[in-house]
């Protein structure tokens, strides 16, 4: 191709798609090849099989601008260059190509547009440009190995440090983002896209006071600006705060003009309107964001998500026709395959439901880089530092309020359940799985969490007593955003901290824990039929999750017998059966009087954000203990991973 040799270069990318089909440089090369041999129509059908399977490459994009430009189709060459910029900023090609179409077609305040864009590139040094090519299109390590080196030989540049920290954000490298972001307006706070890449750190660190106050800021300057005003409202749904989110979400999804944007806009305001309880209006929001995008999974998720909504034929139909579309991306397909699994559960028709599980499994978990073996040294760690030597040794340390109640366990265990029971007290609040000990697991541990000898746990042998006093009172004070009714308890159900029970114990040596237990193979199951929206990364194959499991019970054995009394297991089956014994102990073990309204707690009015927000705002039923059993042939898998945590009931 450097040669211009391009039917030579097309025999050559023939050849390798017979092994690589799929390859995006391949298919690339193969349309520049062919548009450059005159032969156009067949350049855009290959860019179109690149498109479905690499709908973010901001070249094919640029590709397809120069095969209409050859075609002399001004319009759809525009459209195809600013598709490629709007993707990837860094491509003086197609600012270049696009300033000649908009002087062509008479678009002056287009062209001096692009000619700015031009100069601005022009502006930067050549390695940070190449850098944000990279990270455009997706090649994180190669853009990192480029801006790095540069930042350590030239010092600080804004550019540069602002493209690293978007690299940081991308890799969930979250303290590193926010640092150089902060770093960076320090030097220029006028810089609006920054402050906008700031925000997004706080708000990804669930800091979302902070997120709203550089929001406000950037709204104070750009009251129209649609991105900014959506942000905002997603750091108000972070603290809780509905009702506002929802007039600003309406606002924006009445100037909404891409299917897209309208899309996205429908579900969040459905979500929203599901935390509030408003169950009809809710499915109303999500059957708008399938109309408006037909192969939308996360609409029909969210609709199977409610748990009590009953898909009619015709929407399965559809959806089975969506997710077997070629064109379907694959997180639509995913959420589509597991909006099926419910479907066909909801049916009786096990058979196909599993098989939507599994295949929609199968799809997630092929996105995940998640091992089961550092969960599994974490585990060994925490019972090799967490030792009762060190809590006997730092006795007394700690912040003193007893302010919250942990409720731990895996998720799917039934721990909605005893947040809605404990949250209907008149001095408890129910807030929601709050971020506070895993942000301070992340700064404890440093950037060494997967080495063989990570900072987090040994570290916690090594604080002295007057750092669990200052961890404790900065969980206190900056959980307080959370707690709006005065009330002196509240909840804190982030189902993942029974990993660190050890750190709660030091820093907050007052606080209450219940661990939410349910039958293995239940609780198992449960998780692998549940898309997640985040994290959770377990679940996504059965073996994963039996071993999860186990760790699991290890882990808790160990607190019981180094924590003696400290953790109050609740069992899921026992609440079901004998609702109003365990209502009794469960308040006992947090010094409450007993209350009626906790045994009624499905009367209870407030936001839920999780799964099960639909089911506990109704009174409990028995049906749902063994539903694993309908899919018990195709759990040989799980019951083998789960080894001895299946009873001789499961086994039966």
């Amino acid at each position: 191709m450097e040669r211009n040799q391009f039917a030579a270069a097309l025999g050559a990318t023939e050849a390798l798609a017979k092994t690589v089909p799929e390859n995006r440089d391949v298919l690339y090369m193969t349309a520049v090849s062919l548009r450059c041999l005159q032969r156009v129509p067949e350049a855009l059908v290959a860019l179109e099989q690149l498109e479905r399977l690499q709908p973010r490459f901001s070249r094919l994009f640029q590709e397809r601008g120069h095969c209409y430009v050859t075609l002399r189709d001004a319009p759809r060459a525009i459209d195809a260059f600013l598709t490629a910029v709007n993707i990837n900023p860094a491509l003086p090609a197609s600012w270049r190509v696009l300033h000649s179409l908009y002087q062509m077609t008479a678009q002056s305040e287009n062209a001096t547009m692009a000619a700015g864009h031009l100069e601005a590139l022009a502006n930067l040094p050549g390695e940070i440009v190449t850098a944000t090519a990279l990270f455009s299109d997706g090649e994180l390590a190669a853009a990192e190995a480029i801006v790095r080196p540069y930042l350590l030989q030239h010092g600080d540049h804004i550019e540069g440090m602002r493209l690293l920290a978007r690299i940081g954000l991308a890799h969930d490298v979250l303290d590193d983002a926010d640092v150089l972001l902060e770093a960076v307006l320090a030097l220029a706070p006028g810089y609006q896209a920054a402050r906008y890449d700031y925000a997004i750190a706080l708000l990804r660190r669930h800091k979302h006071e902070q997120a709203i106050t550089e929001l406000e800021k950037l709204l104070q300057a750009e009251p129209d600006n649609r991105a900014y005003a959506t942000t905002y409202a997603t750091a108000k749904v972070g603290l809780g705060e509905h009702e506002a989110a929802l007039d600003l979400y309406r606002k924006l999804v009445a100037g909404a003009r891409l299917p897209v944007q309208a899309s996205e806009l429908h579900l969040s305001i459905a979500h929203s309107l599901k935390a509030l309880g408003r169950r009809t209006e809710a499915i109303d929001a999500y059957r708008a964001a399938a109309a408006v995008r037909p192969s939308f999974g996360d609409a029909y998720w969210s609709l199977a998500n409610l748990k009590t909504y009953r898909f009619s034929a015709a929407e399965i139909a559809h959806m089975r026709a969506q997710e077997e579309l070629p064109t379907t991306p694959r997180a639509d397909r995913y959420h589509l395959c597991f909006a099926l699994g419910k479907a066909f559960e909801d049916r009786g028709e096990y058979a196909d439901s599993f098989h939507y599980y599994e295949r929609g499994n199968v799809l997630k978990r092929s996105e995940s880089s998640y091992r089961p073996e550092p969960v599994e040294r974490n585990t060994r760690l925490q019972k090799e530092i967490c030792s009762r030597q060190l809590f006997a040794a730092r006795s007394g340390a700690g912040c003193d309020s007893p302010d919250p109640i942990f409720i731990v366990g895996l998720p799917r265990s039934g721990s909605t359940l005893l947040e809605q029971i404990l949250a209907s007290h008149s001095e408890v609040e129910g807030t929601m799985e709050l971020a506070d000990i895993p942000r301070l697991v992340l700064e404890l541990q440093g950037r060494d969490a997967a080495q063989d000898n990570p900072q987090y746990p040994r570290v916690l042998g090594e604080l002295r007593p007057e750092d669990f006093v200052r961890f404790g009172r900065k969980y206190i004070d900056d959980t307080r955003v959370y707690r709006t009714s005065g009330k002196p308890f509240f909840i804190d159900k982030m189902p993942n901290n029974f990993r660190h029970l050890g750190l709660i114990s030091l820093i907050l040596p007052n606080a209450k824990i219940i661990d939410a237990r349910r039958n293995a193979m239940a609780c198992c199951f449960s998780n692998f039929k549940q898309l997640f929206a985040s994290g959770q990364e377990f679940t996504y194959d059965l073996d994963d999750i039996g071993r999860y499991y186990l760790t699991y019970l290890e882990l808790m054995a160990h607190w019981d017998a180094v924590l003696p009394g400290k953790v109050l297991r609740v069992n899921h089956e026992d609440v079901v059966e004998d609702l109003q014994a365990n209502v009794r102990r469960i308040l006992d073990f947090c010094g409450l009087p007993f209350e009626t309204q906790c045994v009624e707690f499905y009367k209870t009015e407030r936001s839920i954000r999780t799964a099960s927000s639909e089911q506990v705002r109704q009174p409990i039923f028995k049906e749902g203990l063994d539903q694993w059993r309908n899919f018990e042939p195709w759990l040989g898998p799980l019951k083998v991973a789960l080894g001895p945590a299946v009873t001789p009931a499961d086994d039966r």
